[in-house]
């Protein structure tokens, strides 16, 4: 079940690509001998990148998979559909 549609996975796309060009930024740093804290600076700012990403794609699993699982009345499948939450917010926070 995929719950990324139109505008948000074309987002979703642009912010990747622009991530993307952050490492190869940092990449080139890295070949140019640039200074430590600059290229730390720039770690820092592509893991804050990734984490929106990763907080839209999971907002629209809640809002999207999730909550359409959860309307099915199956109780097994409902069971399995939080345990896969719990396991993806534990790495997802770790």
């Amino acid at each position: 079940m995929n719950s990324i549609c139109g505008h948000e996975k074309k987002d979703l796309l642009i912010r990747l690509r622009r991530i993307e060009g952050q490492i190869r930024g940092i990449q080139k740093m890295i070949e140019e001998d640039k200074y430590c804290v600059d290229i730390l600076t720039q770690v820092v700012a592509v893991r804050g990148a990734l984490q929106k990403v990763g907080l839209k794609v999971l907002d629209d699993h809640v809002h999207g998979c999730v909550q359409r699982a959860i309307k099915e009345e199956d109780r097994e499948k409902n069971e399995r559909i939080v345990d896969e939450l719990m396991n993806v917010l534990a790495k997802f926070s770790g």
